[in-house]
């Protein structure tokens, strides 16, 4: 008897679990359905999810009305450039912070970790005034520099991980003469390559999606990110929802395809930051 209401609150359960999934995936499908539509079915009533007929001409459509090919580049080697950079001051700081004794230790990581708290909109117009001063407005450089050398949760995250090796192997590799770059590099560093896979998933999905910043920083069209890129087909009286569509459904390949091959390491990182140190 116990075992048909368990088997019955598990049934409950899958049925909640499949109730959900549907409804967060229902924006997904619609786009992708939607980018397959002409605009007569987008907005006809009652709607349809799927297209009658299918107008596949919109994916080339799409690729060529804008430079799309320009934007696709311009968004993997910003993203690959933050990537690299912020894996490389991430992992410097994280290891400062959780290995190397120095006054005021704990209270500069707590003001550190306050950055957190706040938004991007207020630090918005300093970082603008200052990448102006340096001349790097409407270049990649006002997008790669600062997230490159500043990111509070890539030194949260990979502080954790540095928190739950023992600090008897640093000591030790120290007696036996090693100086603290050979710690860092040659020990710390190969230990924690799992939150270094969960962190360059995390900054490369963040950095792809990211809008707020180069619609800001960015006013030529030839250096447009994806998302930058999308907008272009938002106009001021008519918007090409088609195209628009279409065109996020193919701006969200890689982005899906690079989460679902890698997604162990994003859940594995989030989850032994919550356990370590």
């Amino acid at each position: 008897m116990n075992t048909i209401k368990l088997d019955f609150s598990k049934l409950l359960l899958h049925l909640l679990l499949i109730a959900v999934s549907a409804i967060m995936i229902a924006p997904f499908l619609w786009m992708v359905f939607s980018g397959l539509k002409d605009l007569s079915q987008i907005f006809q009533v009652p709607p349809s999810l799927f297209p009658h007929p299918w107008y596949w001409e919109n994916i080339h459509r799409s690729l060529t009305a804008m430079p799309f090919d320009k934007a696709y580049i311009n968004s993997a080697y910003i993203s690959v450039s933050i990537v690299v950079g912020q894996l490389l001051t991430c992992s410097m700081a994280a290891f400062a912070f959780a290995k190397i004794n120095f006054p005021f230790r704990n209270l500069l990581f707590i003001l550190f970790l306050s950055m957190l708290m706040v938004p991007e909109q207020v630090t918005i117009v300093p970082l603008y005034i200052i990448l102006k001063n340096f001349g790097w407005l409407d270049t990649h450089l006002s997008l790669i520099i600062p997230d490159s050398l500043f990111s509070a949760f890539g030194v949260f995250l990979l502080r954790q991980f540095f928190m739950g090796i023992p600090r008897d192997l640093s000591e030790s590799a120290y007696v036996d003469g090693a100086n603290m770059w050979t710690i860092y590099w040659r020990i710390m560093i190969p230990l924690v390559k799992p939150a270094l896979a969960a962190l360059s998933i995390i900054a490369f999905l963040g950095t792809w999606n990211n809008f707020f910043r180069p619609v800001i920083f960015l006013s030529t069209t030839d250096k447009y990110t994806v998302p930058l890129m999308l907008s272009t087909f938002k106009g001021l009286y008519v918007t090409d929802w088609t195209l628009m569509m279409s065109g996020s459904t193919i701006a969200v390949l890689p982005v899906l395809l690079v989460y679902l091959l890698l997604q162990r390491y994003i859940i594995e990182g989030i989850a032994m930051t919550g356990i370590k140190g």
